[in-house]
């Protein structure tokens, strides 16, 4: 049994919840909250397999609750909120604190009346209690004078040498990306593509989250964009990202791969023809195969793949699959990517080998 405490201020909403979690045979609704003290205080007493946690609340907020249960507790999160449009940056910062998943209190309201989303939320569940979850650590950040933005530990010097370097992510990509992509240096002589599996809307308040912490700059990516360096562009949620001759982007809704969209190995393939031997990888923490195929052909071609290693993945599938198809050049934790990247764009280009 998936045990789970159900936080929530609203009454009816945790009714509604733990009305739909009790049809499931597998999952069992352990005890409720109505605030952050009371979700701090009961993931202490019950030790729940997962919280649901809402975002607004009395007293104590769910982030500022979420803070505290990473750091003290840590436990598999899903974020149950009603926060949609610009407001989506609080559910992003919630993915880079920690929390597994998050899910659309409308469409949990809904689902009692049989709609589409009756079964989404007890899966998030049950894909929640499989994942490794982390202490939150606390660090000082440190920022730049001039941009205000922190300062990285690497800094490249051959500006010259132009490489690109696509990062794929699914569950647990927004706190991994969160600790890689502020620390490539802002000059590093490569374009950067990040393809993390999320919905539409979500996609540009992460990558706006990522522009105010990274010496790089980030956005999500427009039709037409070009692909420079210093600069990584975010796949929009719902849209595959390829790259066209002369590094121009172009977006489409072709069928979903691996059940995704945005998937990574749309975007590993249409970039091989293009840049060769001048391609960097890292396929960071997510369930499923999404990047291995990609990451087959970046090292026939000659391109460096990077693979987060176990211990620091919430969820130990997309490094995986590459690692056990021998696709990863090497295999390191989180905090070590970025510097790996950085190595990677400024040395020597490698000679192709057959996989």
């Amino acid at each position: 049994m998936i045990r789970v405490l159900v936080v929530d201020d609203s009454a009816f909403s945790r009714l509604t919840i733990t009305k739909q979690l009790h049809r499931e045979a597998d999952i069992e609704v352990v005890g409720q909250g109505k605030d952050g003290h009371e979700a701090v205080r009961l993931t202490t007493e019950l030790k729940p397999d997962v919280i649901t946690l809402d975002v607004t609340m009395p007293r104590m907020d769910g982030l500022e609750a979420l803070k505290q249960i990473m750091t003290d507790t840590p436990t598999p999160v899903v974020m149950v909120s009603a926060l949609t449009g610009p407001q989506t940056a609080t559910t992003v910062e919630a993915l880079e604190l920690g929390a597994v998943d998050f899910y659309l209190k409308a469409s949990t309201i809904n689902a009692t009346a049989g709609g589409d989303g009756e079964a989404d939320l007890p899966s998030k569940i049950r894909a929640a209690s499989k994942t490794r979850v982390r202490r939150a650590r606390t660090r000082p950040a440190q920022t730049s004078a001039a941009s205000g933005k922190p300062v990285t530990r690497f800094t490249s010097r051959r500006i010259g040498m132009r490489k690109l370097v696509v990062i794929g992510s699914s569950t647990g990509g927004p706190r991994a990306l969160s600790e890689v992509v502020p620390r490539l240096p802002a000059d590093l002589p490569a374009a950067v593509l990040i393809v993390q599996h999320m919905p539409k809307g979500f996609t540009k308040s992460m990558a706006d989250r990522l522009d105010a912490t990274s010496e790089i700059s980030v956005s999500e990516a427009k039709e037409g964009d070009l692909v420079t360096s210093g600069h990584a562009l975010v796949a929009p949620g719902d849209y595959h990202m390829e790259v066209a001759l002369g590094g121009v982007i172009k977006l489409n809704k072709n069928p979903q791969v691996w059940g995704v969209r945005p998937a990574v190995d749309v975007t590993m393939e249409s970039v091989v023809g293009h840049y060769g031997k001048n391609m960097v990888s890292a396929i960071l923490t997510g369930m499923g195969q999404d990047g291995t195929r990609g990451a087959g052909l970046f090292r026939k071609a000659g391109g460096w793949v990077v693979a987060e290693d176990e211990s620091t993945c919430a969820v130990y599938g997309m490094p995986k699959s590459v690692i056990d198809a021998g696709n990863a050049d090497v295999v390191l934790p989180i905090e070590k990517i970025a510097e790996e990247i950085t190595r990677a764009c400024m040395a020597p280009v490698r000679r192709a080998t057959a996989v």
